[in-house]
């Protein structure tokens, strides 16, 4: 675990952007939640806002080489643990402030239930940061023990 100067141990894969492969994705994040004995409540809501966030990125990145880079890191900071998922494509980006805030009345009378990816993401991760530009979009996610 990050203590003093040294990097926290991390786990790097690249999945390609298809159908399915946000599972190999929450596999690794589950694996890496156990090991540090996150509780089975918690891991589970890593999952979901990893799979947010991969579906996201196989919908709207329009990926140059089709695949999704993730990054997971252990932390251990002043008695704290905590797991940090990094999801980076390399899309066309966006603009964060051009996203429109999910409306529950509105996605309702819709056909169309979308939109709700990133509010989904914040609300089960203790922290999100998400940088985009035209060299693509990354989230960064943390949940702590």
């Amino acid at each position: 675990m990050s203590q003093g100067g040294t990097a926290p141990p991390e786990v790097s894969m690249t999945i390609p952007v298809a159908p399915e492969m946000e599972i190999v994705a929450t596999a690794q994040a589950a694996a890496l939640g156990e090991y540090i004995a996150m509780s089975r409540d918690k891991i589970d809501e890593v999952k979901l806002a990893l799979v947010e966030a991969c579906i996201n990125a196989f919908e709207h990145a329009d990926c140059r080489d089709e695949q999704l880079h993730l990054t997971f890191r252990l932390h251990r900071e002043k008695g704290r643990e905590w797991l940090e998922v990094e999801v980076l494509d390399k899309g066309k980006g966006f603009d964060q402030t051009r996203v429109e805030e999910p409306n529950l009345e509105k996605s309702l009378a819709s056909h169309r239930k979308r939109g709700w990816g990133l509010q989904i993401i914040k609300s089960l991760m203790d922290e999100v940061e998400i940088t985009s530009g035209e060299w693509g979009t990354r989230i960064l996610m943390r949940k702590y023990k």
